[in-house]
């Protein structure tokens, strides 16, 4: 089991399944803390700068409650020309983006922030996963959300499951980033945190 230098707890600010299931493949032991934070965009914000900001204030309100731990806090925005699409919640509402990001490619901003209060770091990082979706017909869309019920998930697409027919191609320089947490970036800021990884 790795352990920081200090050896401080590790705290995941999120109760979302993937980004647990994502931090698992670093073999640290850490712990899930829900962080209370108001998501709703900011008049005028960007995809890229409402994923950065959720990220931070994630971080930063777990670690308010957890000042010895290094906190790990992340975000997620479907990004398509410019406008968020957030998580459709469901059936009519995915059908309805899928449809409208059908040929289109949506960036998906992934946002990731650690904070220790203690030791007075705090860093954060987007990592943009360009997605170029198919001319989806109308029967697919149906298909897949019946399949899948990704209601859960910004854009309505679940790259890790059967999301993955829905596209053409991902480009992307930190690949976990599309399924919700770019672990690239966040192994640099956990090391520049005094975490050992390895």
């Amino acid at each position: 089991m790795t352990t920081s230098d200090s050896a401080r707890p590790i705290i995941l600010g999120s109760t979302s399944p993937y980004r647990r299931e994502l931090l698992q493949r670093l073999g640290m032991a850490f712990e899930c803390v829900a962080p209370e934070v108001d998501e709703t965009p900011q008049p005028d914000e960007t995809p890229p700068a409402l994923a950065m900001r959720l990220a931070l204030a994630k971080a930063r309100a777990v670690a308010n409650l957890h000042p010895d731990a290094v906190v790990i806090g992340s975000d997620q925005v479907a990004d398509l020309n410019g406008q968020p699409l957030g998580k459709p919640g469901n059936h009519i509402r995915a059908r309805a983006q899928l449809q409208t990001m059908r040929g289109q490619t949506v960036v998906f901003q992934t946002a990731v922030a650690v904070v220790c209060l203690a030791t007075g770091f705090e860093r954060a990082a987007l990592a943009a996963v360009a997605v170029k979706f198919r001319e989806l017909t109308d029967h697919e869309i149906e298909a897949y959300l019946l399949r899948e019920t990704p209601y859960d998930c910004a854009g309505s697409a679940k790259s890790e499951g059967l999301g993955i027919a829905l596209l053409d191609s991902i480009d992307s320089d930190d690949p976990t980033a599309l399924i919700g947490l770019p672990l690239i970036r966040t192994c640099a800021m956990l090391r520049a945190a005094g975490v050992r990884l390895l």
